[in-house]
């Protein structure tokens, strides 16, 4: 029995997404040997995992975190693991100061930049809203400012080099304990997600999804948003959009 010709569309879309998600470009390791990487969030959970298989790859790291006595032990064991250099600089993004400079310290120690993984986070309650406008001002001035913040201090430096800013949210081991009780979903290990994190810069993704079972994944990629996108396009007059001098 032939399908109505209103259900030939979505299905042609799943299709055609799920062809274009799974065409991959191949990542090898020594892809990121000799890069300049900026790892935030750096002293546990994934962070410290993407740091390690960045040093195993050879790559230059600046890592931060509040912790000092943490990412030094980070630092000695990336530099166990064969990075071609590693830094600490420790701090607060809850600190705009710390944040607009961070960038320049780091790429002053590396020589320039290549890729910046935005990974730090602070914790949220996930109790009702009971009021607390300054916990929630300073879950934005680190979990949303201080990531425009770096990116704006970032992009001198990585345009010329077509690097990448990649920003994380993980439902990893770590995040996992934060919430246990909370939330029942099983944890993606860290180690794995550190590596998919790091291919996904190298190769410049636009986003990428871990987990499993595959058509989860396919539903978050979302590829119908992505095809009204692409439709809702010529209402837009782009000129103006990226040219605000041509506004009249």
């Amino acid at each position: 029995m032939a399908l109505p010709r209103k259900q030939l569309l979505p299905i042609l879309v799943l299709v055609l997404a799920s062809y274009y998600y799974s065409a991959r470009d191949e990542f090898r390791p020594e892809m990121l040997r000799g890069k300049r990487v900026i790892v935030t969030g750096a002293s546990k959970g994934i962070g410290e995992e993407v740091a390690y298989h960045l040093a195993r790859m050879g790559a230059h790291v600046v890592l931060t975190a509040r912790s000092e006595g943490a990412l030094q032990k980070v630092v000695s064991r990336c530099l166990e693991l064969g990075a071609a250099s590693a830094h600490s600089v420790p701090g607060s993004m809850e600190d705009t100061t710390f944040a607009e400079t961070f960038v320049d310290t780091a790429a002053r120690l590396l020589g320039g930049l290549d890729m910046l993984i935005l990974n730090h986070i602070m914790a949220s309650s996930l109790e009702l809203f009971g009021a607390d406008v300054l916990s929630v001002r300073r879950t934005l001035e680190v979990n949303f400012l201080s990531y425009v913040v770096l990116s704006v201090a970032a992009q001198p430096l990585l345009r010329p080099r077509n690097g990448s800013v990649v920003v994380v949210s993980s439902m990893a081991d770590t995040a996992m304990e934060a919430v246990a009780g909370i939330l029942s979903a099983e944890a993606a290990p860290k180690q794995e997600c550190a590596l998919e994190i790091i291919k996904a810069g190298a190769l410049r993704r636009e986003e990428i999804f871990y987990g499993r079972p595959s058509w989860v994944q396919l539903l978050l990629l979302n590829p119908g948003r992505r095809v009204l996108e692409l439709f809702s396009l010529h209402h837009y007059n782009l000129d103006k959009l990226t040219k605000p001098e041509a506004w009249p």
